[in-house]
């Protein structure tokens, strides 16, 4: 096993190579922005990632391309040392160096009134800039409110805000050209190719101190995992951050993922004929990476993809993270247990796959032996189409960026009007993520009929028995899974299935 030296960590941030140590591993992105460098534009709202008043774009070079590429991110719950080898960028960096005019983003929220208090509006400045370098002409009105559903505001409202994205492409462009940050962050990658160790006091206790690993190899990585089996794994930080942020947890050593190239890609391994072609999604791969490839390949899961949390979480959190957590209520393991999706799990140089649904054995515990880690989940890519059905449906309070109440993943293989194969993903009825097996076979061999329907409902309560909580009662959940089911009945039945149009109160959307 091979470790990179301790040095500081390294990134890019107003044109210059800043270089940090003796700070906590655990120091937030924005807590360095505002008592560090005193760059106090980007705000601290909710302190979570829910409200977006401190969204800031990290930018870095393609991993296989070398070519620039940015995203959102909430700066309150990404650790500082995850900047390693990236570039940050702030409402600071916006007005150009050749002009004391504002960007046209800023602009555009002056001339339409689309700030009030203001504490919401760099968040939302650095949500539309990301726009507006990623898209050549304005996006339709309804993309805008999908980018921005991470920003909230609480006072001016959303009108005038979406019409500030739309105004904002009226004038000449305003141009951005990462060459200089690309020549930075290759300056850096070649000063430390083998990734990051860092050492710093802990957040908690100052007298002791913790270890920030990013390696670059996955080898290394699956070593020092093996070596160091008590170690924290950090993904996107999504989660992990708040158990800082919130609960004030001492997190020790951390073994971040995202670093490793190997772990960032999506892959298609060869498939046996009549077998579905398969998606290999890496450890270190995104939520919108990886929710938006799925959705490309299988249509019905779009809606489900553009309502999981936001853009900013969406952009730092990773698929296989969210499987891993073991939440109950993630909105990931109900639909990917309806695809039958199978993790691979590593332990040093050897790997093991195993069925997702036999992953989760108890709340917030799975079958992960020590020393090991998930290093890819493997999607079988449905034909949904014709015999193949599959829906994925989500209650939560919010219509965007909110928590599930009751999540599911519902699949049925039909042979003609008769039901070869059900699998009945569901979150937030139960301890765990898990398939309806009573409810399921219920339905096989059976006619997809209202009387196979109601016999299935019938089966929900056998197979679950939901807490109340916050989010919803037990009664509710149980209803709302029967309702659900009813509405998949309604959708996919042989005869005379309901249009996308007629189970839904908003518009359509195309891909």
């Amino acid at each position: 096993m091979s470790t990179a030296a301790p040095r500081p960590i390294r990134f890019v941030h107003q044109g210059q190579i800043r270089e940090v140590k003796d700070l906590p591993p655990t120091t937030t992105v924005l807590q360095w922005l505002r008592e560090v460098a005193h760059c106090t534009g980007t705000k601290e709202g909710c302190a979570e990632g829910d409200c977006g008043a401190c969204t800031v774009v990290v930018g870095e070079r393609h991993p296989d391309t070398g070519q620039w590429q940015q995203k959102t991110v909430n700066a309150c719950i990404q650790f500082l040392p995850t900047l390693d080898g990236k570039a940050l960028l702030t409402v600071e960096d916006l007005q150009s160096s050749r002009s004391a005019q504002p960007h046209p983003c800023q602009q555009a929220m002056v001339d339409c009134h689309g700030s009030q208090c203001g504490f919401c509006t760099p968040g939302f400045v650095m949500s539309l800039w990301d726009i507006y370098q990623t898209h050549e002409q304005a996006p339709s009105r309804a993309e805008l409110a999908d980018a921005l559903s991470g920003n909230l505001c609480r006072c001016t409202g959303y009108r005038p805000i979406l019409d500030a994205g739309e105004k904002m492409f009226d004038g000449p462009r305003q141009p951005f050209s990462p060459e200089a940050l690309l020549q930075q962050l290759a300056t850096l990658q070649k000063q430390s190719p083998d990734g990051l160790e860092y050492e710093g006091p802990s957040q908690t206790d100052s007298s002791t101190r913790s270890r920030f690993f990013a390696l670059t190899a996955l080898n290394d990585l699956a070593a020092l995992r093996q070596a160091m089996p008590e170690a924290r794994l950090l993904a996107g930080s999504t989660d992990v951050g708040l158990w800082v942020t919130k609960q004030f947890k001492a997190l020790g050593d951390i073994i971040y993922l995202g670093q490793v190239p190997e772990l960032r890609r999506i892959l298609t391994p060869p498939c046996q004929p009549g077998e579905p072609e398969m998606l290999d999604i890496g450890a270190a791969v995104t939520l919108e990476e990886a929710w938006s490839n799925l959705a490309a390949r299988m249509p019905a899961l779009r809606e489900l993809w553009l309502r999981f949390a936001s853009p900013p979480v969406r952009h730092a959190g990773t698929l296989v993270g969210n499987l891993a957590n073991g939440s109950p209520i993630g909105d990931s393991a109900p639909i990917l247990l309806a695809l039958d999706a199978t993790l691979v799990l590593r332990a040093g140089p050897s790997t093991r796959e195993l069925p997702l649904s036999a992953f989760y054995l108890d709340y917030m515990k799975n079958a992960l032996l020590p020393g090991e880690f998930i290093q890819s989940v493997r999607v079988p890519m449905m034909q949904t189409s014709g015999t193949k059905v599959l829906r994925a449906y989500k209650i939560s309070k919010r219509r965007d960026s909110d928590i599930s109440a009751v999540c599911a993943g519902l699949y049925l293989q039909l042979d003609g009007e008769l039901i070869q194969q059900a699998r009945l993903g569901w979150g937030g009825m139960a301890g765990t993520a898990r398939r309806a097996r009573q409810t399921e076979a219920a339905l096989i061999g059976l006619p997809w009929t209202e009387a196979t329907l109601r016999q299935a409902q019938a089966a929900l309560a056998q197979d679950f028995q939901p807490m109340s909580d916050l989010r919803a009662s037990k009664d509710y959940r149980l209803k709302v899974a029967a309702n659900l089911l009813e509405r998949f009945w309604l959708e996919t039945r042989p005869h005379n299935p309901l249009r996308a149009d007629e189970v839904q109160v908003w518009p359509a959307q195309t891909a």
